[in-house]
């Protein structure tokens, strides 16, 4: 503001009044798609805090009710799940890893609950409800005994399922496409760190494909979040380290339980919360989102090229073949903005030799109106049609 007032100083009234107007017109557009970028990550807090977002999702009640006859569930996440808990005591909800990178824990879960009806999310008027597998992911429990997995799959929500039934998810059609054994390992709110360390507690010798889903929204962002927990980036410095996850079902379980309590009980907001609205305020002001969508921070691609990187040397010497898979966001095709991130993670990629399957030219812009593909034409996960085409063009490029 001193800077821009000793040149209003030096210029006409006519010239002053034009380079305030443009200041003031860049400003409210920045910080407008910086508060859009930050609805989007809170979106999965199950709130709606403006008019507009009232409106539109007073809209999804009215299309899907048109459509199917149905009631649009508008039960909150823990609502259902106290309801459900009536008549099924053992039923949980998804607990994303993610939630834990902010707590000084001597164990970082990298899955959910295990063996347990998950209630996970609704983006189409209904809830989605898997059976969770041992190891508290989305699979059928028996995939882990399978001689031979044909694909073995990491990503965030789009990998985990959300927001539809089995077998609708990636991980169920590859399933029926390839009538071969598939392990997905995706969690909602993943990012390539927490992704790299499930890839190192869970592969086993007998995978012979490994999928790295990437979804352009909000990976990168979430790698910068990860790389804050110690434990994580005990698996970026360190090739040995682990935390043999596999022997300590029973304590992840305990501390979902946990996170699920103190959730359902949590009545007013805490310190931490107030510590987490205070960072989101300060990153606001610095429209930190925004610039990492448009230039992200070099230290941050350097670290997101090292991990993959690491995951490539891990699959080869398991003598898996790695591919990675790029999803887009529905802003790519509401706002049509052109996002340099895309052409930066793709040179990455190309740069470490993996198989790039790009989802947005090979399945989203082949379609008239690619926003049908998300749910009633709105923000959201993909739709099962949307998730259908993404599973066939994996299929197609990474079948023997």
């Amino acid at each position: 503001m001193v800077f821009l007032s000793v040149i209003t100083f030096f210029i006409n009234h006519k010239y002053k009044e034009y380079l305030i107007i443009a200041v003031i017109s860049t400003g409210i557009s920045l910080y407008s798609f910086e508060a859009y970028l930050i609805f989007k990550q809170q979106i999965s807090k199950e709130h709606l805090s403006t008019k507009n977002q009232i409106k539109e999702q007073i809209l999804k009640e009215q299309i899907y009710e048109n459509e199917t006859g149905k009631k649009f569930d508008k039960r909150m996440r823990l609502e259902i799940f106290e309801d459900l808990r009536k008549m099924n005591n053992k039923i949980q909800v998804t607990v994303s890893p993610n939630n834990y990178v902010n707590k000084k824990k001597a164990l970082f879960p990298l899955s959910g609950i295990s063996n347990s009806k998950t209630i996970f999310c609704n983006d189409n008027g209904y809830y989605t409800i898997y059976q969770s597998d041992r190891y508290g992911f989305n699979n059928p429990d028996d995939s882990w005994d399978s001689n031979e997995i044909e694909y073995f799959l990491i990503g965030d929500s789009f990998t985990h399922g959300a927001c539809v039934d089995e077998p609708n998810d990636i991980g169920s059609v590859l399933r029926n496409l390839s009538k071969k054994s598939v392990l997905n390992l995706g969690y909602s709110g993943n990012g390539p760190l927490i992704e790299f360390a499930t890839l190192r507690e869970y592969l086993s010798s007998n995978v012979k494909k490994v999928l790295w889903i990437y979804y352009e929204g909000n990976d990168l962002s979430g790698l910068h979040i990860e790389m804050t927990n110690k434990i994580l980036m005990s698996y970026f410095n360190d090739k040995s380290f682990t935390q043999n996850l596999k022997l300590k079902q029973k304590e992840i379980d305990y501390l979902g339980v946990n996170f699920i309590n103190e959730e359902k009980n949590k009545k007013k907001q805490s310190k931490r919360e107030k510590i987490i609205f205070s960072s989101e305020l300060i990153n606001f002001i610095k429209i930190a989102n925004l610039r990492v969508l448009i230039h992200p921070p070099p230290q941050l691609t350097k670290s997101l090229k090292k991990i993959l990187k690491l995951a490539k040397e891990l699959v080869n010497e398991n003598n898996s073949k790695l591919y990675f898979i790029y999803l887009p966001e529905y802003a790519r095709y509401k706002n049509n903005y052109d996002n340099t991130n895309y052409y930066l993670i793709k040179k990455i990629v190309n740069q470490l030799d993996i198989p790039f399957i790009d989802i947005p030219i090979e399945v989203f812009e082949k379609e008239k109106n690619p926003l049908i593909l998300f749910p009633f034409e709105m923000y959201g996960h993909y739709t099962v049609e949307g998730y259908k085409k993404v599973s066939e063009i994996i299929y197609k490029f990474t079948k023997d």
